[in-house]
């Protein structure tokens, strides 16, 4: 009974518990904490706003429902004004579109405005208004037939697609050329709506690209590209049409235009760089080849690459377009040059883009990174700019890095000393991030440059001793990586590294240095097993990266020696073996069952030691742009390295070039319209000039090229030009631009001999007593000047000459006029020293295009910054103490038809430049013929390097020998310097490589003056080796003999006899060479060179080392 009156009661109260959850549930009670007063204030202030943005909502709404247009306007403005700060004003729109159909332009102007930002969103609503969109369509005003268009285009409804097809087609028949330019951003927001339209959307595409108005050529390419950027044919008819009209074109319609033409060039010509390929082919005659065979192979060789001329419209009408006020045209067209235009003619866009530097930082940015990918191939562009990619204080990280970057890739035996000085500074940069670049950057310098690689290893090694931590982190990872490529000189390195494991925490430091002990621990075998010891003992508390190397070191000496590490590495593998990290424990198994031998060792256990202490190949220091060149420059794809969605790959050159015919269909008739619009301007305004002299000749040219029927080739035209114009060219050669100077190159070579020799200075000197000649010489001079700024400034204005050949047509300009003053100077002969040095003040004779690299000379010290080192005024240049009489051969008799050639270094200061160095050529007629017209024919030079020849000798006597001067400025390097030594009837390719020995000149100097200027050059300013001397090369004197013949010192008085110092400096820069042979106990001495001058500093080295230890 009693458990029959529990079991009541309890589902008594089961059912009044279920009874009160049911009343619960449907009065929906929750409790809730009280809140605080921030969230009460945040409350109310929402409340608030919520209530005045209703009750501002509300006053609008009666405005737009007022009689009244002015309230209506008044109130349209406003809710125009919400939308530009960004404020909803969607609630608003049901309202708005009451006043769609009203007769006031202006209110219908802004409703439309609205209707464009909010249509899509409510597009039910938007639906009601289409057949009053539909009305607007046919409205007399343009502005509001194409805003009707964009409303209706923005509806994003499938159901109204017809209409908006229809209303497409009628649009794109418009009148206006502003409607035509709506329709066509309307073809892409229908495609995106409705894929399958696209056959009728391309009909349109098709009649939109035959408009001819500037306005809409940039829509519909854009169009084309978003529909179908595949159908190449729809724009051949049309790409003469677009290529004229692109200077006038919108800048973003330029933009989309110009990426369009670069793909469609790169299907429909061939590639232009083969060019180079052919012009680099040797032309000289084999010893038994027939003069037939001779005719037949320069046929085949001489065989010039012919530019298509619509290839060539491309390039030249983009050209102006460097000079657009908007970065993103400057980069399109900076684009089009680098992947279609000649490789002799794409450096014209290094200096545009070199001017956006001074853009915003996000433009910097993007065309920093454009300039990395580009300076990866081609250096010489970006070279004479080296300055502009200096980092300043105020750059961003991002900025500072792909500077770095650039430097970088730059970097070369000529200026690498002016960049690593550069990378001194930044390494003491506030930026950590930036400063561990600048020493990843010095490690890829010191493998791409072998020359400067023990002085960077020296530097980065000081930086060890760096108190920031993350520089010394940064520094021992790359020592670790140039340390692969040649370890076993490095041992005391090592050694230095092992005890910084005291100080240094960062991980991936810690790691490096205990890889590089476990790597090399033959070399330090006593140090390698107290290593073991301490991180034994640090184990537990290390970073994993740390352990893992911790585990390496360990099983590399438990095989290389056991004795000694045998129980240190058990403890630290049964340490390994409980760590919390997997990896850990699944490396301790593995090396566990691998090096120690057990009943289960496998086979693998017996090439431990091979595994283990296998040869690394050293790791290679690359840039991190190399591989973006896969990508077109200026994309979102190459400056996220990753193929985007949308983007379109560039396709390769074809190896034979499309019929050029279907490009010919509306030539002629658009080409006569052109010519006579451009006619009119020009009559109309004969005398503005908004482009320089030689592109408006090109645009000149241009329009010829229109007007005349498409089968003359360019170069039929350039022929004319040059007929018309050599008749003035005697009058007028100091105004001609370069690209004028190149288009009657060939003609100037039959007519002139070609000579280094400027008369302009002469001319002036000799006629000081005269006034009247002295104005005239006055202003040739000034009109010279003029000529070789214009020269510097327009180097990117040459087509595809080399800079060479313009020079060598000024010389021969001046060698004509320069017959005029013959007399006078047989007269003049050779009467005053004071004449030459002048010259060497004020070089005129070879006007050089080529901007020189950026190589310290001593005029440019205080643009350093404090960078270079200060000179005492006690330091002159002396006499040499050893002439070499050793001759090099130039050229030898078989190879030169009976002409032979020598030369020699006279270690004497060059007449022609105080930069120069001097050389002794001797010209033989070995032959029983008279040789005439010896001459230097054409100059292959690096760039910043010149060159002054010997005057043309007219003739030379069998069995008859002649030595002439010539003056070459090497730039303080061992460059080849590559000319023609020509006849009359050959010319032969010769080459001049100096020693680095006579890149010197000797200079005395106390040893007081020497130690102090060896004071200032340490760091990696200092390279030295340790050399075993011969026995006979001990003595003092023969000491002195082999080092001043071997280079062109100066003996510098030493207080000791067992150092000899020797001084010198560079003959272009004039940086100071300190050599010291400081002779030790034995047969031993240290050989110490001092420069600014790295890389010759390197050379010098390498070349005594042999010299003192040979007897």
């Amino acid at each position: 009974m009693e458990q029959g009156s529990l079991l009541a009661k309890i589902s008594e109260a089961s059912c009044n518990i279920r009874s009160v959850l049911e009343m619960a549930g449907s009065l929906q009670v929750t409790l809730k904490p009280e809140p605080s007063v921030e969230e009460r204030e945040l409350a109310n202030a929402a409340a608030d706003q919520y209530e005045q943005n209703l009750t501002v909502n509300e006053d609008l709404k009666q405005m737009l429902e007022s009689n009244k247009d002015s309230a209506k306007l008044d109130a349209m403005k406003r809710i125009v004004g919400m939308i530009a700060k960004g404020k909803n004003a969607s609630e608003l729109f049901p309202a708005v579109v009451k006043n769609v159909a009203s007769k006031n332009i202006e209110i219908k102007k802004l409703v439309y405005v609205y209707l464009m930002r909010y249509a899509e969103e409510q597009q039910d609503l938007a639906l009601l208004s289409i057949s009053t969109f539909q009305r607007a369509l046919k409205d007399p005003n343009q502005l509001i037939r194409a805003s009707a268009l964009r409303v209706l285009s923005s509806i994003r409804v499938p159901i109204i697609v017809p209409i908006m097809m229809l209303a497409i087609k009628e649009a794109s028949a418009d009148l206006s050329p502003y409607v035509r330019k709506n329709a066509a951003h309307a073809i892409q927001k229908l495609y995106s709506l409705d894929p399958e339209q696209k056959e009728m959307l391309i009909e349109v595409i098709e009649k939109l690209l035959k408009d001819k108005s500037t306005l809409v050529a940039g829509s519909v390419v854009m169009a084309f590209e978003e529909v179908c950027p595949d159908r190449i044919d729809l724009i051949h008819k049309n790409y003469r049409k677009l290529c004229n009209l692109l200077v006038d074109v919108e800048e973003w319609g330029q933009v989309v235009i110009i990426h369009m033409l670069t793909r469609y060039a790169r299907t429909q010509f061939v590639s232009p760089w083969k060019e180079d390929g052919v012009l680099e082919e040797d032309n000289e005659k084999d010893f038994y080849e027939s003069d037939e065979e001779q005719k037949e192979k320069d046929q085949k060789v001489k065989k010039p690459y012919a530019m298509d001329p619509d290839h060539r419209l491309l390039i030249r009408n983009t050209k102006p377009l460097l000079q657009s006020r908007n970065a993103a045209v400057v980069m399109a067209v900076a684009q089009l040059y680098w992947h279609l235009a000649p490789k002799s003619e794409a450096g014209i866009v290094s200096k545009s883009l070199v001017r956006l530097l001074r853009s915003n930082r996000e433009v910097q940015y993007i065309v920093l990174q454009n300039i990395a990918t580009m300076s990866i191939q081609r250096k010489g562009m970006f070279e004479p700019y080296l300055k502009s990619f200096y980092v300043r204080s105020t750059d961003p990280t991002m900025i500072k890095t792909s500077k770095l970057e650039i430097l970088t890739n730059l970097a070369n035996e000529a200026n690498i000393s002016t960049l690593l000085r550069e990378f001194q500074t930044y390494v003491k940069s506030q930026d950590k991030q930036f400063a561990a670049a600048t020493i990843q950057a010095i490690g890829r310098c010191a493998t791409n440059i072998s020359e400067v690689t023990d002085t960077c290893l020296n530097g980065l090694v000081c930086l060890l001793s760096n108190r920031d931590e993350i520089v010394v982190a940064e520094s021992v990872v790359v020592i670790k990586k140039l340390l692969q490529t040649q370890p076993a000189h490095h041992g005391e390195i090592i050694k230095h590294m092992a005890k910084l494991l005291d100080t240094i925490t960062v991980p991936v430091a810690r790691a490096s240095i205990l890889w590089l002990i476990g790597e090399y621990c033959e070399r330090v075998p006593k140090i390698a097993p107290d290593v073991l010891r301490k991180m034994a003992k640090s184990f537990t508390n290390e970073d994993d990266l740390v352990k893992l190397q911790i585990l390496n070191l360990g099983a590399k000496l438990y095989l290389t020696n056991s004795k000694q590490t045998k129980l240190l590495t058990q403890y630290i593998l049964n340490l390994g073996k409980y760590d919390q990290s997997y990896d850990i424990r699944d490396r301790t198994r593995f090396i566990r069952q691998l090096i120690v031998p057990n009943e289960k060792s496998g086979a693998l256990s017996k090439y431990a030691k091979k595994i283990f202490l296998a040869q690394k190949p050293a790791p290679l220091l690359e840039s991190p742009f190399k591989d973006r060149d896969r990508f077109q420059l200026g994309t979102l794809s190459h400056t996220l390295n990753t193929k985007a969605i949308g983007y379109l790959e560039l396709s390769n050159w074809p190896e034979v070039a499309p019929d050029p015919s279907v490009r010919n269909v509306e030539v002629i008739e658009l080409g006569k319209e052109w010519s006579v619009a451009l006619g009119k301007a020009k009559k109309e305004k004969p005398t503005e000039k908004f482009y320089s002299d030689s592109e408006e000749e090109e645009s000149a040219s241009t329009t010829d090229t229109e007007s005349e029927s498409t089968s003359e080739s360019e170069k039929e035209k350039n022929g004319k030009e040059e007929g018309s114009s050599m008749e003035n060219s005697e009058s007028s050669s100091e105004e001609l631009s370069d690209s004028e100077s190149e288009s009657k190159e060939g003609s100037a070579k039959k007519k002139f001999k070609t000579t280094e020799e400027s008369d302009s200075d002469d001319t002036e000197k000799k006629t000081k007593m005269i006034s009247k000649k002295r104005e005239s010489s006055g202003s040739s001079d000034s009109e010279s000047s003029s000529t070789e700024e214009s020269s510097s400034d327009s180097e990117s204005e040459s087509d595809s000459e080399s800079d060479a050949e313009s020079r060598k047509h000024k010389n021969a300009i001046a060698s004509k006029r320069k017959q005029m003053a013959v007399p006078e100077k047989k007269a003049s002969s050779k009467q005053d020293v004071s004449l030459l040095d002048l010259d060497d003040f004020n070089p005129v004779s070879t006007p050089v295009a080529v901007p020189t690299p950026a190589i310290l000379s001593p005029s440019l010290v205080a643009d350093l910054e404090g960078l270079s080192l200060s000179r005492s005024s006690v330091i002159d240049v002396s006499s040499p103490i050893f002439v070499p009489m050793k001759t090099h051969e130039l050229l030898h008799r078989m190879s030169g038809k009976g002409l032979a050639a020598h030369y020699h270094f006279s270690r004497q200061p060059c007449i022609y430049g105080n930069q120069m160095v001097s050389v002794q050529v001797t010209l033989t007629n070995t032959t029983d013929q008279k040789l005439e017209n010896i001459h230097v024919g054409e100059r292959k030079l690096p760039a910043g390097m010149k060159m002054h020849v010997f005057n043309p000798i007219e003739f030379l006597e069998p069995e008859e020998s002649i030595t002439v001067s010539m003056g070459i400025d090497f730039c303080d390097s061992t460059q080849t310097a590559s000319f023609q030594l020509c006849t009359k009837e050959d010319h032969f390719n010769v080459n001049i490589q100096p020693p680095v020995g006579e890149l010197l000149l000797p200079v005395t100097m106390s040893e007081k003056d020497f130690k102090t200027e060896q004071g200032m050059l340490t760091g990696m300013n200092e390279t030295s080796t340790t050399i075993t001397v011969a026995p006979q090369n001990s003595t003092r004197l023969v000491l002195l003999e082999k080092v001043v013949k071997a280079a062109n010192l100066g003996v510098v008085p030493s207080g000791q006899d067992n150092i000899h110092r020797f001084s010198a400096k560079t003959v272009h820069s004039g940086s100071l060479m300190l050599v010291t042979v400081e002779l030790k106990e034995g047969s031993t001495a240290q050989l110490i060179i001092n420069t600014e001058k790295t890389v010759i500093g390197s050379i010098l080295l390498r070349e005594l080392k042999p010299v003192l230890s040979q007897g």
